[in-house]
């Protein structure tokens, strides 16, 4: 049995690429933060307005509809007014949650600065650059915060390992196919 089938990453590798990942898109992820606290908190404010208006409506000048149909909308009001409430907090969050996406997938494509690549290159064991070799799906693009992304990925479900195993099964049945 030879050493590279034997070999199997480090947390030292878990560690590099994590730390280049979050490098690299602690910027988007701070930007992501600040907007929604932003807007929860803009939110806020405007939901204890909207909340009040609603409060302070008087249908006492309805009389003409009747006294049981005041009394009903009276009754009513706040029940209205929190589910609009509630309409347009879902609303808000639909779109945060489309911008929170959106800046998580252009920071995904963002391309690795050469430091960080040499960092890489240098600091990672055989194993783990055979899984960021395996995550590096479009070759003829630049490596990009996806990749170091899906590498991690794959380390932490043993890529590597398999990696190995399927270069094993591929070098028995070639040497399988000489023999016929």
């Amino acid at each position: 049995m030879d050493s590279e089938q034997t070999q199997h990453p480090s947390r030292q590798d878990h560690a590099i690429l994590r730390t280049a990942s979050f490098k690299l898109t602690a910027t988007r992820k701070i930007i992501v933060a600040v907007v929604i606290a932003v807007v929860a908190l803009i939110w806020y404010d405007l939901l204890n307005r909207l909340l009040a208006f609603g409060d302070g409506i008087d249908y006492a000048g309805l009389h003409v509809m009747g006294a049981e149909a005041t009394a009903l909308l009276q009754r009513y009001n706040p029940f209205f007014w929190w589910a609009l409430v509630a309409l347009c907090t879902i609303i808000i969050a639909y779109f945060l949650v489309l911008f929170a996406r959106s800046s998580m997938r252009a920071a995904r494509l963002r391309q690795i600065d050469e430091h960080t690549f040499a960092q890489l290159s240098d600091g990672l064991s055989p194993p783990a650059l055979d899984v960021l070799l395996w995550a590096w799906q479009e070759r003829d693009e630049p490596l990009r915060v996806g990749d170091l992304q899906r590498a991690l990925e794959g380390l932490r479900a043993h890529r590597a390992a398999k990696l190995q195993r399927a270069a094993r099964q591929l070098a028995a049945l070639e040497q399988a196919r000489r023999r016929d």
